[in-house]
């Protein structure tokens, strides 16, 4: 099934409950909120909203993973087993208006509440760059460009667990030819 939202196609849509929240041309770091996006991947709505708020009081941090050149190594990165790391405000609040829209567009809907919600798909790519010029010595002038960002949300509502059933262990064995 292949869902189509806004500008980017969405191949794997899960069949069920989904809500979806999309911002286009977002003025903040594309390389930030990719790392901030994937640190929140498959978490619960509520469990990435409080995972946010403590990044925006540096308690929590986001592993820089795929960009990672000339970025420090902090004792907080322990908790994802990784060393580098950095507190990015504008992109963390950024994916926080995108959960509370999230949110709001789950309370539309019947059957769907916020709390069942987990984060199935989040994907960031990058928008056309800002272009602007800064003024240099000896009369030169140079590109001074942003990195703006597309952001794709789709929160899928997480099934019941299953119960273990009663039966028999089945018996496992080796196939000999």
């Amino acid at each position: 099934m292949v869902a189509q939202t806004g500008r980017h196609v969405y191949s794997n849509v899960p069949e069920g409950k989904i809500v979806k929240a999309h911002g286009s041309n977002m003025r903040v770091s594309y390389k930030n909120t990719r790392e901030t996006a994937q640190a929140i991947k498959g978490m619960s709505v509520p469990k990435a909203i409080s995972y946010l708020n403590a990044v925006l009081d540096k308690t929590r941090i986001v592993p820089m993973r795929r960009f990672n050149g000339g970025v420090g190594r902090h004792a907080q990165c322990k908790e994802h087993k990784w060393s580098q790391g950095r507190w990015p405000e504008k992109s963390a609040k950024l994916i926080l208006s995108l959960l509370a829209n999230i949110e709001g567009n789950s309370s539309a809907m019947e059957d769907v509440e916020a709390e069942n919600l987990v984060v199935s798909h989040i994907q960031v790519c990058a928008a056309a760059r800002g272009r602007r010029r800064t003024y240099r010595a000896h009369g030169r002038i140079s590109r001074f460009a942003s990195n703006p960002c597309h952001v794709e949300l789709i929160c899928q509502h997480r099934a019941a667990p299953v119960a273990k059933g009663e039966g028999k262990k089945a018996k496992k064995t080796l196939a000999t030819a």
